[in-house]
């Protein structure tokens, strides 16, 4: 199916559904953990980053023992995943200021609240950006915002949905402003993969891409 001519963003969710199924959002993952595996995640593989997060649950028994143990022990459980030295500093100042807070390491109390003063409590804690609240407040917290890594992001200019120039912070904003709150979790799965299978950065696979009708960058 082409376009020779920009679409909306619904025929892009239709046309991803259709290339990569449906996928159903399941929010049930403890917030805590997702907010630890995603610092962990940055700048690294999946791989590495699920080494890592299985190595700080194997050698802390709870999130408590980590806030409370020498940065430089949890840099050794988490060697694996690149960046370990800044990744360890920065999940013992997050969790200490978790505990600071709310009395324990728990997020629980974000489930009370609306969507805003979820955001807005996550992006006060230390190193936590857009990307990683989102991706606590949907994988966790069952609110509809959408994470924007680097192939959602890559994926979104490449099809105009936000201006080449546009940060990646803004393009969380101007994204979320564009899809269907019942779709956000959907299209964050499907960008990532579409941008893992053929949207690459470099030698992108247009001749194979379900969207190149819609492409700006893609020629019809």
């Amino acid at each position: 199916m082409l376009f020779c001519r920009p679409v909306a963003i619904g025929q892009i969710i239709d046309l991803l559904e259709q290339e990569y199924y449906p996928r159903e959002w399941h929010p049930h993952e403890d917030p805590i953990d997702v907010l630890i595996r995603t610092i962990l995640s940055q700048n690294t593989s999946d791989t590495n980053s699920g080494r890592a997060f299985a190595s700080l649950k194997a050698t802390f028994h709870s999130w408590e023992a980590v806030a409370a143990a020498p940065a430089e022990h949890i840099a050794q459980a988490i060697r694996s995943g690149g960046l370990f030295r800044i990744k360890a500093a920065r999940i013992k100042r997050v969790l200490e200021q978790i505990e600071r807070d709310q009395g324990r390491i728990s997020l629980d109390s974000l489930k009370s609240m609306n969507t805003a003063e979820a955001e807005d409590y996550l992006m006060r804690l230390p190193g936590v950006g857009p990307k990683t609240a989102n991706c606590v407040l949907l994988f966790s917290l069952g609110k509809p915002c959408l994470p924007v890594d680097t192939h959602v992001f890559r994926v979104a200019k490449r099809l105009g949905l936000v201006d080449s120039r546009v940060s990646i912070e803004k393009a969380h904003s101007l994204l979320q402003e564009q899809i269907p709150p019942s779709k956000v979790y959907q299209i964050h799965v499907h960008m990532i993969e579409h941008g893992r299978r053929i949207c690459h950065s470099r030698q992108p696979r247009c001749h194979r891409c379900i969207l190149r009708g819609a492409c700006p960058s893609s020629l019809c």
